[in-house]
C-alpha cells in the first residue's frame, strides 16, 4: 500500500473516531438536560446525595424514570376528593392546638393520597418518594420536608413551614383529572381556598 493511501485510510479511521466522541458527548448532554428539566430540584438533590457524582446521580434518576416513567394516575372519585379535602383542612386548624400530632398525620394524609392515586404504598415510603419524583418532581420536596419533621424535634416554625410546603403536593394528588370520571370536574369548593394560614389564633397576620 502506498504512503498516500495510508495516510488518507489513517485519517478516515480519525475521522470516525472524532465524529463517534462527539455524538457521543452530545447525547450525554442531551440526556443530562433532559433529566435536568424532568427532575428540576430533585437532580441537584441527588447530584448532592452521590456528593457530586454526576454519573451516579443521573444513573439513580434514570432508574426512576425506567421503574415509574409508565406510571398512570388512578382515578380519583369526587366523594374521595371532598373527604380528603375536609380531612387535610381539618388539620390545618387542628395544627394550631396541636402541630406535631396534625404533621404526623397530614404526612399519613399524603402517603394514603398517593397511594390511591397509584403510587407505591405508603409501607414502601421510599419506592413512593422515587415515585413521586418522577411525575411530581417540583412538589415531592415538601413531602420529604414533611415526612422529615415527624422525625427528631422540629420547632413550631418549622413544622408550620413543613406543612405549608407539602400543601403542594397534596394540591397536584387531589386536583381533578379528565381521567378521573371521564370528563373534568371542578374541585370541590373547599379546594379553591387555602384555608388556614396556621397562624396562632388571634395573630392577626
Amino acid at each position: 500500500m502506498s504512503t498516500v493511501l495510508i495516510i488518507v485510510a489513517v485519517l478516515a479511521v480519525l475521522a470516525v473516531v472524532v465524529a463517534a466522541v462527539f455524538y457521543s458527548g452530545a447525547g450525554r448532554r442531551r440526556g443530562r438536560r433532559g433529566l435536568e428539566q424532568r427532575f428540576g430540584p430533585e437532580y441537584d438533590r441527588a447530584l448532592a446525595g452521590h456528593d457530586g457524582d454526576t454519573k451516579a446521580a443521573e444513573r439513580e434518576l434514570s432508574e426512576r424514570v425506567e421503574r415509574h416513567g409508565d406510571l398512570r394516575p388512578k382515578p380519583l372519585a369526587d366523594e374521595s376528593r371532598a373527604q380528603y379535602v375536609a380531612q387535610w383542612a381539618g388539620l390545618q386548624e387542628h395544627f394550631v392546638d396541636a402541630p406535631d400530632r396534625a404533621v404526623a398525620e397530614a404526612d399519613h394524609l399524603l402517603a394514603r393520597l398517593a397511594h390511591d392515586r397509584g403510587f407505591p404504598e405508603p409501607t414502601h415510603h421510599d419506592e413512593q418518594l422515587a415515585a413521586l419524583s418522577v411525575h411530581h418532581a417540583e412538589q415531592v420536596g415538601g413531602y420529604r420536608r414533611l415526612h422529615r419533621a415527624t422525625r427528631g424535634q422540629a420547632s413550631t416554625e418549622e413544622l408550620r413551614g413543613a406543612m405549608v410546603e407539602a400543601r403542594a403536593l397534596f394540591d397536584v394528588l387531589v386536583a381533578a383529572h379528565t381521567d378521573d370520571t371521564g370528563r373534568h370536574h371542578a374541585a370541590p369548593a373547599a379546594y379553591g381556598r387555602r384555608g388556614h394560614s396556621l397562624k396562632p389564633k388571634g395573630s392577626g397576620a
